[in-house]
């Protein structure tokens, strides 16, 4: 008999504490783990935007300050996002820097290869007809 007023028995108002105590942990515990980002945007979608806008920034100045975040995503082992090597590259055509053009288009092409219809849309206009 004593054994079924046991299984009855209320847990006492501590050990209630406890075990919600220590959910609370354990759901704390998985709520602080954000994912990594796929990729490194840093000040890309600041750029695009000033591009578009045609702020009073030069393509020189806009295409320095993308390859300062080219080299802080590389640093920290970081892909570029989708579209930053073609933007870089169309600042260098801007700039009349063609090789450098070519060479950023050729990059996201093969980082992306879905792009490749555009891009090669892109050098075939760059080249002399």
């Amino acid at each position: 008999m004593q054994h079924r007023l046991f299984l009855f028995h209320k847990p006492t108002r501590s050990a209630a504490q406890v075990a919600l105590l220590a959910l609370a942990l354990t759901l704390a515990g998985c709520a602080n783990k954000a994912p990594p980002q796929l990729y490194g945007w840093h000040g890309f979608e600041k750029n695009l935007d000033t591009y578009f806008r045609q702020d009073r920034e030069s393509p020189d100045t806009q295409a320095k300050r993308m390859e300062d975040d080219l080299q802080k995503m590389r640093t920290a082992s970081q892909a570029t996002p989708p579209g930053f090597m073609a933007h870089l590259g169309l600042l260098y055509g801007k700039q009349g820097d063609l090789a450098r053009f070519q060479q950023h288009l050729e990059a996201e092409k093969q980082q992306f290869p879905e792009s490749q219809t555009f891009v090669d849309f892109l050098l075939r206009k760059l080249k002399p007809q």
